[in-house]
């Protein structure tokens, strides 16, 4: 069995603006022990090149990030591009800005459940990356609430973020359990504190409740553990290596 647990690439994405670049860093990533990763915020590459970078290290693409409105434009490249990565987990980082300017939640759960259904039809699975600010509460209901109960439930899937859960206000076990039918991914992301400022930190190094979000993440049948750290204190590659070490000492493969 494939191991569960991935690197999300926006992590070292300083070292990853060229293809070169790219090769370099995959192999490292490879060398620390993962398996498979997360496309986001690396330079641009033809999909072609990547994959075999992948494929020549051992690494699946599981998931990537790309804008929104590739995904409305021109569904058919987002599909085909995708298949080229081998990759079926096709996800936006956060809600389209004009929906969000003009406060229109429900139009965009609506709307992204449409392009869902596109992305299906091809076996391509639609999933929402959340921050912090889906905690506010519209009309005495969670953003994110909106986005659960008005977007389609067997199309519009999460990517649930730990950190930006717990920095909302919510409790990343109670929502990997809400979602367990809609949440194929999720963003591992630990968090610290430096007096009273919250920070970033290598998985198992912080204050969240990684026995709970592990054991929530097993009931809910998440496929894919995907490491993420915004900002490092030490070198990202370290950082990787410090999470990816202390998750497989709790007993994931």
């Amino acid at each position: 069995m494939a191991s569960k647990i991935s690197a999300q690439l926006y992590t070292i994405r300083e070292f990853c603006k060229t293809p070169e670049d790219i090769a370099t860093s995959l192999a490292k990533v490879a060398g620390i022990g993962y398996e498979s990763v997360q496309v986001s915020g690396i330079g641009e590459i033809d999909p072609h090149d990547l994959r075999k970078i992948c494929d020549d290290n051992g690494l699946t693409i599981c998931a990537t990030h790309i804008p929104y409105a590739d995904m409305v434009n021109d569904a058919q490249a987002v599909i085909d591009k995708h298949n080229i990565l081998g990759c079926r987990y096709p996800g936006i980082g956060g809600m389209d800005a004009d929906y969000k300017k003009d406060g229109k939640y429900v139009e965009f759960a609506q709307d992204a459940s449409e392009v869902a259904k596109t992305l299906a039809a091809a076996g391509q699975i639609f999933v929402y990356h959340n921050h912090s600010w889906e905690f506010e509460k519209i009309d005495h209901r969670i953003v994110m609430d909106i986005f659960a109960e008005e977007g389609d439930p067997n199309y519009f899937m999460f990517e649930l973020d730990t950190y930006w859960v717990a920095h909302g206000g919510g409790s990343p076990v109670a929502w990997i359990n809400k979602l367990a039918d809609r949440l194929p991914i999720i963003h591992f992301k630990d968090m610290t504190m430096i007096g009273r400022e919250q920070i970033m930190t290598e998985i198992g190094e912080g204050n969240l409740d990684w026995p709970g979000i592990v054991e929530a993440c097993e009931a809910a049948g998440v496929e894919y553990y995907i490491v993420e750290q915004d900002t490092c204190q030490r070198d990202p590659f370290e950082s990787l290596e410090i999470s990816f070490n202390n998750i497989k000492s709790w007993g994931v493969e």
